[in-house]
């Protein structure tokens, strides 16, 4: 094989289209005409003496040697553009836009932004929420493509992963587990053994609108052994704000995502009766525009966002 670097432009036309799994999206993200996508492809192919797509009639699959490259090349490339630009623009400054789900916005990411504007001072901040950012069976109903959010130069994207359009770095899969009240672990009915669940109402969050991509109650008990366990009537809400603070108020058990509810539970406002937690699907990504990808300030958002996560995505 020769191990000469590739032309960076046939590595960022593989990049895109391995993102995207299609050379047209590739294209217009790279403003070329496809033709041009699958010319540096092949001529990457010829380089590395591998194929790096399976094509077929009418879409296009990475073979293991474009999954094995794909990861360390995107991260490359962020360096790479990440330097450019610090050396182009100097400090990252000027207006940055946000969107992020409410209850990601409000548990995780906002006690870990003053450390952002300190360390970027000139960033002009805008931080909003919305549960567009979550996504429903079908993305195309919320924020699939760069124009559905024209405001946005970053987006914190809670789903698969799958945004064509969009350059997403993975943050994080938050595993669930039951949280409640510390007064009822020692109640009249107290939380000792999951069995215990069955004198207590169970909160359910419908946040995410499909049962089969995040994790239930049901999948929950399941998998301590108890799939038969009679499950109380307990409140209901499509904000997991809320799910939480009706746990911290005693009305009852949730199931929450861990990286959210870790402060409260180190603060002693809610307590976390069982070991036992429960993997989701779907995960936390910050993903770029194509309008953003070359902005000093959205990269550096990116990378700090990214860095920031890491503790979550080792545990």
């Amino acid at each position: 094989m020769d191990t000469r670097i590739p032309p960076l432009q046939a590595l960022r036309a593989f990049e895109a289209a391995a993102r995207t799994l299609s050379f047209k999206s590739a294209a217009e993200e790279l403003h070329v005409t496809p033709g041009a996508i699958s010319q540096q492809i092949k001529a990457l192919e010829a380089q590395l003496g591998v194929p790096l797509f399976v094509r077929r009639t009418r879409a296009i699959e990475l073979t293991d040697e474009a999954r094995a490259m794909l990861a360390p090349l995107r991260r490359g490339l962020a360096e790479l553009a990440a330097a450019v630009e610090s050396v182009g623009h100097g400090a990252p400054s000027g207006r940055l836009t946000v969107f992020a789900p409410p209850s990601f916005a409000a548990r995780w990411l906002v006690p870990r932004l003053p450390r952002f504007t300190a360390r970027y001072p000139d960033v002009d901040l805008r931080l909003a929420t919305s549960l567009k950012t979550i996504d429903k069976r079908d993305a195309r109903e919320s924020l699939g493509t760069a124009q559905s959010a024209p405001e946005a130069d970053i987006l914190i994207r809670f789903g698969r992963g799958d945004y064509p359009g969009w350059i997403a770095a993975h943050l994080f899969s938050p595993s669930y587990a039951p949280v409640c009240a510390p007064s009822l672990l020692s109640g009249p009915q107290p939380l000792r053994e999951p069995g215990d669940l069955r004198w207590h109402p169970l909160i359910h969050d419908d946040t995410v609108p499909d049962l089969e991509d995040r994790p239930t109650w049901l999948q929950w008990l399941a998998l301590a052994g108890l799939p038969d366990l009679p499950m109380q009537r307990g409140p209901r809400f499509d904000d997991a704000g809320l799910v939480v603070a009706s746990a911290m108020a005693g009305q009852g058990v949730a199931l929450a995502a861990r990286p959210l509810v870790s402060a409260e539970v180190a603060a002693g406002r809610l307590a976390e009766p069982f070991a036992l937690a429960i993997p989701s699907r779907f995960a936390y990504f910050a993903c770029l525009p194509a309008t953003s990808a070359s902005r000093p300030a959205a990269l550096a958002f990116r990378d700090w966002i990214t860095a920031e996560a890491r503790p979550e995505a080792a545990g």
